[in-house]
């Protein structure tokens, strides 16, 4: 039997345990045992509660946000080739060439769009419900509607694995600092092994880029900031004004980041000759001692 028909004979029965669906979207939480739902064995247990959760938290999704539509600056783009012109600088500032053009492929077909059109697709296909809950909440953010919880994280992006999800106030927003495509691709760059694209792994070289753990917003924050200073600012004079205008007002308000040590980096990049380098420098971990992490921006 499969999960949809599983779940279609259990909710007869009034088998389904509505206090979990309810926790669920009140908290993003749940039970990983999923020993209240109905089946033989943990992995059907664990299949039926799953999709039922997914189901209602999709349910619910549409009813706060009925009215969501595309913003004008997403219809018809070719979003390959616009993440692809987005990221270009910071993949070839930070990697040899005979490997520029393979990261670029990974990273220009990452963006996902939370729109109407993807959301159901997205929801229904994250490997983890708290990540599927935390862009529940990014997607109601990002349209105006009610999310599912206060205290819910107050995100504009998100990476899990090789997938950047973004929100569409990324063609509203009136920020000129900002750039959430290169922050949250600058994530997968410690999210993804050289091998899993094709690239020849070393001991010292198993991830793309081995960044410290602790530092992996500051990293992404400093790429999205130098990525814009770079294509505002067409000389030195202009590039340390944008770095001005940064530390008067514009430092991440992210408690994982120090703004002292992020306005540092920002200086260093902007008066090298390769800035990325000089970010990836600062930020980089200590051989042996890397951690694991879901990174949200």
């Amino acid at each position: 039997m499969s999960p949809s028909n599983a779940i279609d004979s259990v909710s007869h029965m009034n088998q389904i345990p509505e206090e979990e669906v309810e926790r669920y979207l009140r908290t993003g939480g749940h039970d990983p045992s999923f020993i209240k739902w109905p089946g033989d064995n943990f992995v059907a247990c664990s299949q039926v509660g799953t999709a039922t959760l997914r189901n209602a938290l999709i349910s619910t999704v549409r009813q706060r946000a009925p009215q969501a539509t595309v913003p004008e600056g997403l219809v018809a783009k070719d979003m390959v080739a616009f993440t692809r012109a987005k990221v270009t600088p910071m993949v070839q500032g930070l990697f040899p060439p005979a490997e520029v053009d393979i990261v670029l492929g990974v990273l220009a077909r990452s963006v996902v769009f939370l729109t109407r059109d993807t959301i159901d697709i997205v929801l229904g296909k994250t490997p983890w419900l708290g990540t599927a809950w935390d862009l529940a909440n990014l997607y109601l953010a990002s349209y105006g509607a009610e999310r599912l919880s206060d205290s819910a994280p107050e995100i504009v992006g998100l990476s899990e694995e090789t997938n950047c999800y973004v929100s569409v106030e990324y063609f509203t927003r009136e920020a000129r600092l900002d750039d959430f495509i290169v922050h949250e691709a600058a994530h997968i760059f410690h999210n993804c092994k050289h091998e899993s694209i094709g690239l020849p792994a070393t001991p010292r070289r198993e991830w793309l880029l081995e960044i410290e753990f602790a530092k992996r917003e500051t990293f992404a924050y400093a790429c999205e900031a130098y990525s814009r200073i770079l294509e505002l600012g067409d000389a030195p004079a202009a590039r340390r004004t944008l770095l001005l205008e940064i530390a008067n007002g514009r430092l991440p308000a992210d408690e994982r980041v120090d703004g002292s040590e992020y306005m540092d980096i920002l200086r260093e990049a902007v008066e090298a000759r390769n800035g990325w380098k000089r970010i990836l420098r600062r930020c980089a971990s200590i051989p042996g001692k890397r951690g694991h992490s879901l990174a949200t921006g």
